[in-house]
């Protein structure tokens, strides 16, 4: 290859890596897997080192991030941002610890301590406190300067507005990652193609009180500027974090030597899966301040500091059928059913192709060979097509335009959170019209947080689907059970279970009610709120008479999106018979108001492992009616580990180092003067 074609393929590697930076922080909307993007800038970078005449100032040695929005002030960082060099092996880490060593004039037996920091995949923010209070919040924006987003950072919970501790530094900027949990993205997954995309959206809302609405969180790690900080390590720096009121990520670590970092690599990538939260590699960083002042930085990155990146687990395989499934809010998912290949030891036959806006852009089709991913994601997902290997005779997938159950319009609607037209097509029906809606909005009905009712699965509610021993929620109630006893797999007794199962699950909660109705955008908490607010199951089923909806905006938590869910709800006539017929059945109890000087006052919980005879939100909303509260990770500010069957070993280690109270279901029940 010559001088000219060498530099042709060097602009066009850029070209694309410019374009990919654009779509990931700009946009919040990559086009890119992680993996493939790491793979084009080590390419660029090899090219650069093997070719001194190549140089771009759009090079991965020269730019960090993209440059900020227009739609928000830049702000220039008193500290740049900088990024990270990535390592892919432990060789990658030999040479890193190597080179510390070489800069250092230090031999072979010195020895270096890592704070080891799984990295979450989030948006980066840099937040900027003075004498104790939160003046400012910035994005990374392109590292120099960033977009000040001050305003939605103050709206997620775990980000303090103001510190008190008397070793606060009087100037510093904080850095951290925001992110959004798994289990809360299960509740705005139509909006959103990952998490990441969730959190990077919603921090760009021109309102903040759109930004409010989602369940961001933050995890802080680094800083920028500081002024009277007094502390002389990373990990001495983290626990200080935890002090102020920071969150931190439960899974950092303080270890030396590059086996000990591969071991606890490998540790973390099997329990990447059951996290709650995406993290794609492990951060390692000099412990000691004095040394990483001394390496300094290169360019756009420190030379103390590396990102170990977890390995893809990808493959390769061919599209058989597309089949369109439908969920309980009407939303039209398509699925790629894939030859079954085997990835990281599961074998896969089914992959997400996330809503018909991705199909179109990646140009997905039948009988296209596709690579697969299932890196950490419990839903395997298609990263790219070859193009190369489709058939001549191959047409484009149309999306369906009415539901392939019931016949009706499919419709994208517009949406007042993002200000953009849904990629989710939906199926129009209302109510229980839809037989695929209906079987969902059954399964949700008996789910956990809802009537978790035992040995009413999401099988089993299918199976007596297509028997029709029920068609609408009230009918799990009247269950003709001499029927249930003949069928294959059933006995006398499995019945009777069944039975009492059911029978015991006829007292709810307001709350819980709510819940299982399965309204949309009415989640758990949503529906807290609604209880509160109505009290009695009465006055929430009065919504169906001449009703102001415009008063639920009154409710703080509640906005315009759940009004109207709400208000498309009881316009529907089969809803409001369902919940009728479900009154005379039930005893729904109203929502109690929550004590101020309950039984665990000032106490917090976390539960860990399966209880026994009551749910993880049965036991919340218990803490919550006796003034406790719960917390979702194990860290000093917790008082007390709840543990069931197999608790999270991670969860109770970090439980006996803290020195927490570690305690089962029957002594937590004890503290409530209660008999399990």
């Amino acid at each position: 290859m010559n001088k000219k074609e060498i530099q042709k393929k060097y602009k066009e590697k850029i070209k694309l890596f410019n374009k990919l930076n654009k779509f990931y922080y700009d946009k919040s909307d990559p086009i890119a897997s992680d993996q493939e993007y790491d793979v084009l800038k080590k390419e660029i970078l090899l090219l650069e080192t093997n070719h001194k005449f190549l140089k771009s100032n759009n090079s991965p040695t020269n730019t960090v991030g993209y440059k900020p929005s227009k739609n928000f002030k830049k702000v220039l960082h008193r500290a740049p941002m900088l990024s990270l060099a990535n390592a892919f092996s432990e060789e990658d880490l030999i040479n890193f610890e190597k080179k510390i060593l070489n800069f250092l004039s230090q031999k072979k037996n010195f020895e270096i301590f890592y704070s080891a920091e799984p990295k979450i995949d989030g948006i980066s923010a840099s937040l900027t406190y003075s004498s104790g209070k939160l003046i400012r919040g910035l994005s990374r924006g392109d590292g120099k300067e960033g977009e000040d987003i001050t305003e939605n950072l103050k709206t997620i919970g775990d980000i303090p507005k103001e510190i008190f501790s008397k070793d606060f530094p009087l100037e510093i900027d904080i850095r951290g990652e925001v992110f959004i949990q798994k289990s809360d993205f299960k509740d705005i997954r139509q909006n959103f193609a990952n998490p990441r995309n969730a959190a990077s959206g919603s921090l760009r809302q021109k309102n903040p009180e759109d930004t409010k609405k989602i369940p961001l969180k933050f995890i802080a790690y680094t800083f920028g500027f500081e002024k009277g900080l007094n502390v002389s390590n990373q990990f001495e720096y983290l626990e200080k974090l935890s002090e102020w009121g920071f969150k931190t990520n439960p899974l950092n670590k303080l270890i030396s030597g590059i086996k000990n970092l591969i071991l606890n690599y490998q540790d973390i990538e099997k329990q990447r899966a059951n996290l709650d939260f995406d993290i794609d590699g492990i951060v390692y960083k000099i412990n000691d301040f004095n040394l990483q002042k001394r390496l300094g930085n290169v360019a756009n990155a420190p030379r103390w500091a590396i990102a170990h990146k977890f390995s893809s687990n990808k493959g390769s395989s061919k599209i058989l059928d597309i089949d369109i499934q439908i969920g309980r809010t009407g939303a039209l998912t398509p699925v790629a059913k894939i030859q079954p290949i085997n990835i990281g030891g599961v074998l896969v036959s089914n992959a997400t192709l996330h809503n018909e806006d991705e199909i179109i852009r990646k140009d997905i089709r039948i009988g296209d060979i596709v690579t697969v991913e299932r890196a950490g994601d419990v839903i395997p997902h298609i990263l790219s097509v070859d193009t190369n290997k489709r058939p001549k005779n191959s047409s484009k997938f149309v999306f369906p335009n009415k539901c392939p159950s019931c016949g009706s319009k499919t419709i994208k609607e517009f949406n007042e959170v993002t200000k953009k037209i849904d990629a989710v097509r939906r199926c129009s029906s209302e109510g229980y019209f839809c037989d695929k809606i209906t079987i969902e909005k059954l399964k949700h009905f008996v789910s956990k947080e809802a009537f978790n009712i035992d040995g009413l699965g999401k099988k089993i509610i299918e199976g007596f689907w297509k028997l029709n021993l029920i068609s609408f929620p009230q009918d799990i109630f009247r269950l003709d059970y001499n029927k249930i006893e003949t069928l294959e797999g059933w006995g006398k007794l499995s019945v009777e279970n069944l039975k009492y199962s059911i029978n015991q699950k006829k007292t709810i909660s307001l709350e819980r009610f709510i819940f299982s109705l399965g309204i949309r955008h009415i989640g758990l908490e949503n529906a807290k709120l609604l209880s509160k607010y109505f009290v009695s199951f009465s006055n929430f089923q009065n919504l169906s008479k001449k009703y102001n909806y415009d008063d639920l905006l009154n409710i703080d938590g509640i906005g315009e999106t759940q009004v109207s869910s709400i208000r498309s709800f009881f316009s529907n006539e089969l809803n409001i018979k369902v919940l009728n017929e479900l009154g005379k059945i039930l005893v729904i109890t109203n929502s109690a108001a929550k004590q101020k000087n309950g039984l665990l006052k000032n106490k917090s919980f976390l539960v860990t492992g399966k209880l026994s005879g009551i749910s993880r939100a049965e036991i919340k909303s218990l803490i919550e009616e006796n003034s406790g509260s719960t917390l979702s990770s194990v860290s000093n500010k917790l008082n007390y580990l709840i543990t069931g069957e197999k608790p999270t070993k991670r969860k109770v280690e970090s439980a006996k180092q803290l020195k927490i109270k570690i305690i089962n279901q029957d002594q937590f029940l004890k503290m409530l003067k209660k008999t399990s």
